[in-house]
């Protein structure tokens, strides 16, 4: 019997692909164009969920005003949750607080401590998350959920790769991430061979708010300030 490939439902698919490029690139090279200008940035990643007065909300207020006092610029998400607080602490701390949003079915909304020039609205997730690692000169992880963890593994195989320059990973609360960095050691490292064990440097954990200033610092300290790639 013959096989009959399948086809797309709708006829129009080639011509609306194309324009759909078209989108696409303005929305790398506004996001390119704008973002050059800004200066070295650190990104802080977490949960869209953390409400204000909990743990991790006001220590992502505490990490993001700590690294802005040292000069760097603080990208989030520009949602609410951790997003909110660390655009909250680069605020309150007098720096550059940048928030690049994207439109989704439920979370997500411009937080109000952005700075007016610096509030980004994308499309596409995959252009979004350009913009993050060509632009932040490392990345702190507050706990999150699947967006959290896809920007973590994200991060870590750009820079395993050689696709991106090696920037800090700092995760910060150890009882949250303990479970994942075991099993990243001793599952995926040691027993599978998955990863080679020089791969688990590339990630830091710590509850210490100086020690991730310290991290930053250190690095920068031998490491050009310049966008990833």
């Amino acid at each position: 019997m013959k096989t009959v490939p399948r086809q797309w439902a709708e006829n129009e698919y080639k011509a609306s692909s194309s324009w759909l490029m078209f989108k696409i690139m303005s929305e790398f090279v506004d996001g390119f164009d704008r973002l050059e200008q800004i200066g070295p940035c650190v990104s802080i990643f977490g949960s869209a969920r953390t409400k204000p007065g909990t743990l991790y909300y006001e220590k992502s207020v505490e990490i993001a005003a700590a690294l802005a006092k040292e000069g760097f610029g603080i990208i989030t998400g520009g949602g609410p949750g951790v997003m909110e607080a660390s655009n909250k602490g680069a605020k309150q701390a007098g720096g550059v607080s940048v928030g690049l949003n994207i439109a989704l079915p439920h979370e997500q909304y411009a937080n109000p401590y952005i700075d007016n020039d610096k509030n980004f609205s994308f499309n596409y997730f995959f252009v979004r998350k350009v913009m993050f690692l060509k632009f932040s000169q490392g990345v702190v992880l507050m706990p999150g959920g699947f967006g959290t963890l896809d920007e973590m593994f994200e991060t870590l195989t750009l820079i395993q790769t050689g696709k991106i320059a090696r920037v800090p990973i700092v995760l910060y609360g150890i009882d949250f991430w303990t479970g994942l960095m075991d099993w990243i050691k001793t599952t995926m490292c040691e027993k599978e061979g998955n990863i080679h064990p020089d791969d688990l440097a590339l990630i830091k954990i710590t509850d210490d708010i100086e020690e991730i200033v310290e991290i930053f610092n250190t690095h920068y300290s031998s490491s050009s300030l310049k966008p990833t790639f």
